[in-house]
């Protein structure tokens, strides 16, 4: 319907501003707001995805798969050290998590 940015530097302009609009309901602390300006994020993401020629849904699947294989990782690296999520401190559960992305990116 003619209803579109012409390139991608619209969309991304949208996410920054629906991201804003998301900080503001959550200061509030309205939870319907905030899940609807969530819902608008989101929706401005896929956008950005479609103007990018990336299919977002193929996107969200291999984030989710780096994600696993990245805490997969660190739970490795601190049952070798004897240590477990809830044992390590937040520096090193920051510097196996880097570790983990530099291995799997």
């Amino acid at each position: 319907a003619g209803f579109d940015w012409a390139d991608a530097s619209g969309p991304r302009a949208k996410v920054d501003e629906e991201l804003q609009e998301l900080d503001r309901a959550g200061s509030e602390g309205d939870a319907s707001r905030l899940e609807s300006e969530l819902g608008d994020l989101l929706f401005s993401v896929v956008n950005l995805a479609r103007h990018l020629d990336v299919d977002p849904e193929t996107a969200l699947r291999r984030a989710n798969n780096r994600f696993a294989a990245r805490y997969r990782h660190v739970e490795r690296a601190l049952a070798a050290r004897g240590l477990t999520m809830d044992t390590a401190g937040v520096g090193l559960l920051d510097q196996l998590w880097a570790a983990a992305k530099a291995e799997n990116p």
